[in-house]
């Protein structure tokens, strides 16, 4: 205590500016836990949180014995480990690449160009979506009849959902998701390289042997925090893109807890279905850190 004191007046400066985000966090994200009891309740509105009827794991087992259950859990983590193989990949790729760019005019400019699609709102990138992969004006359909083929309705075939969602992430995502990998590769010792030149080190080589490596420990604690969201795929993005016709592929958790909590008005069945989400989230989090620490000695705790 006497320590943490003493820091307080050494660096009151840097307390008072993390502040607003520990009142933040402490607001909005650890008093609504209050509200996770509901999920164990036959919660009514009109009676309160507390003068509701305790059921325990009821709405659990509904969950667990539904007809949707088995299509939430295969389209969920099917489209998170989809996103995760492709989309994990090539914004360390990327940085790779533009890190070995030695033309400082066109680095900037792919940077600009890659980091520009993250700052479009997702209705924006869902209405592009649409425009885009339109059977009648779209422009992949013109060139798949320019290459002599048919045109393709892609937003209501089911088959197609995950691909587009996955792929359309990774293009609005990868330019701002290397930035991270580029500030890791700018801390390398400039001299490893200097070293490897001169004993006839390729391009290759370097990259393999000194940058891979160096930027290691920052690619497994990204990993990690990805594998710990991987069963919470993005509502938005989903729902503007879900219709009656590829709902097969693109039910998810998320957009399930929607349908039933605020259409529905099943307040506490969507709950505890949000609830066990978090938890296998929570779950995998901590098997993740667990073998990374073993196996790379990198971890978040």
């Amino acid at each position: 205590m006497r320590t943490f004191k003493k820091s307080l007046r050494k660096n009151w400066d840097l307390y008072l500016l993390i502040t607003p985000v520990i009142v933040y966090f402490f607001v909005f994200d650890y008093i609504p836990m209050y509200g996770v009891q509901i999920a164990f309740k036959n919660f009514i509105a009109a009676k309160g949180i507390w003068g509701s009827e305790w059921i325990g794991f009821d709405h659990f087992e509904r969950f667990f014995n539904s007809y949707y259950f088995e299509r939430l859990i295969w389209n969920t983590l099917g489209i998170s480990l989809y996103q995760l193989a492709v989309g994990f990949p090539i914004p360390l790729i990327l940085a790779l690449l533009l890190n070995e760019v030695g033309n400082g005019r066109f680095k900037r400019f792919v940077q600009t160009v890659t980091y520009a699609p993250h700052f479009l709102s997702t209705v924006v990138m869902v209405g592009l979506i649409f425009l885009f992969l339109s059977p009648q004006n779209g422009i992949v359909n013109h060139l798949i009849v320019l290459f002599g083929g048919t045109p393709i309705s892609f937003m209501t075939e089911p088959e197609w959902f995950k691909t587009i969602y996955v792929f359309s992430g990774v293009w609005q995502g990868m330019g701002w998701n290397s930035i991270i990998y580029l500030a890791a590769l700018a801390a390398i010792d400039p001299s490893l390289h200097e070293a490897a030149r001169v004993d006839g080190a390729s391009r290759l080589r370097r990259i393999w042997h000194i940058n891979l490596p160096g930027i290691m420990p920052t690619v497994v604690i990204l990993l990690i925090l990805n594998v710990g969201h991987i069963m919470s795929v993005g509502f938005e993005k989903i729902y503007l893109m879900q219709n009656n016709l590829n709902i097969e592929s693109s039910d998810v958790i998320s957009t399930y807890v929607y349908q039933q909590g605020i259409i529905g008005a099943q307040y506490s069945f969507a709950a505890s279905v949000g609830l066990f989400n978090s938890v296998i989230n929570i779950i995998l989090l901590v098997a993740v850190n667990r073998i990374a620490k073993k196996v790379n000695e990198t971890s978040l705790w």
